[in-house]
């Protein structure tokens, strides 16, 4: 009787406990590349379900079927061989299993890799986010401005990030628009997302870093594109200017709050020269990005 009350209460917790959760940011995803990766979650999720239900189901049956029975003490169970399907069953379907699995992993890599579908033949917004102890510094050479520990957004818009670090490797992560990707201090990375819902998200720091790494976030605003070029021309009218002693304060490890400029650092405090740790390999972003940067920074003056 005490067993069965210990087995309720413990039930009733658990169901306590996971009503008052919020869902998990990852399963609900907010652009096509967050998609894409909850559905490849989802879809592990219900084939290893799959194999548990199947598994104790089997067991089950075998706990019923040959449970031990009175037999007599000299009884010899009959000398069995063993069955081919039974092994071929135990070796392939795993295999099949973690086949699948694997195409579909490499056919999601490479649609998340990519420019998001739908927005092949548009322009993206590119930004250059870079990360030091313990903010992250958001420029935006065709506006002409720079964000520190914020970031803003226009929906319907492929956004093409360049990630670097003034400091350790951070990793750049906002959950609900797509996975997470290293920022270093001696490369260029890229990073595509999108978003296609308007809406406030978190950002963080994936990456440990440090002893600030835990307040190392940032905050997302997605908004359509109308009002994002709106915020644009409000920054320019009322924001100071980035000076290169400013950045460089900036850059001391500490916590700031929320910072707004005009002009970026990129102008006085380069990117990396190149992608892939200083190795092209064929990149054409690797080869022109530091071009354009220039042209941005000379088109904004």
């Amino acid at each position: 009787m005490r067993i069965k009350w210990a087995i309720l209460a413990l039930v009733f917790s658990v169901i306590t406990v996971l009503s008052g959760c919020e869902p998990l940011l990852v399963l609900d995803p907010k652009g096509p590349m967050a998609q894409t990766q909850a559905d490849d979650i989802m879809l592990s999720i219900w084939i290893m379900l799959f194999i548990v239900l199947v598994v104790f189901a089997l067991l089950v049956y075998m706990l019923v079927k040959y449970r031990a029975s009175k037999q007599s003490i000299d009884y010899e169970p009959p000398y069995i061989k063993g069955s081919v399907l039974v092994e071929a069953l135990c070796i392939g379907i795993p295999i099949i299993i973690v086949a699948f699995l694997s195409y579909v992993s490499v056919q999601s890599n490479y649609e998340v890799e990519a420019r998001p579908k739908g927005y092949e033949d548009k322009k993206p917004l590119v930004i250059y986010a870079s990360s030091s102890d313990w903010k992250w510094h958001f420029s935006y050479p065709e506006e002409g401005i720079e964000t520190v520990n914020y970031l803003y957004i226009p929906t319907d818009r492929a956004l093409e990030f360049k990630l670097y670090s003034y400091g350790p490797i951070t990793s750049f992560w906002i959950p609900q628009l797509g996975g997470q990707k290293y920022a270093m201090s001696d490369m260029v990375t890229t990073l595509h997302l999108a978003a296609d819902v308007p809406g406030e998200y978190m950002g963080r720091n994936a990456n440990f870093s440090g002893k600030g790494f835990t307040e190392n976030t940032f905050d997302v605003k997605a908004m359509p594109q109308s009002e994002f070029d709106d915020w644009v021309k409000e920054v320019k009218e009322t924001a100071k200017p980035l000076t290169e002693n400013k950045f460089d304060e900036l850059l001391e490890p500490g916590h700031l709050g929320r910072s707004t400029y005009t002009g970026t650092h990129l102008e006085f405090s380069p990117p990396p020269s190149s992608e892939n740790g200083g190795h092209d390999h064929g990149s054409k972003d690797t080869k022109e990005h530091s071009k354009e940067v220039k042209e941005h920074s000379e088109h904004n003056h």
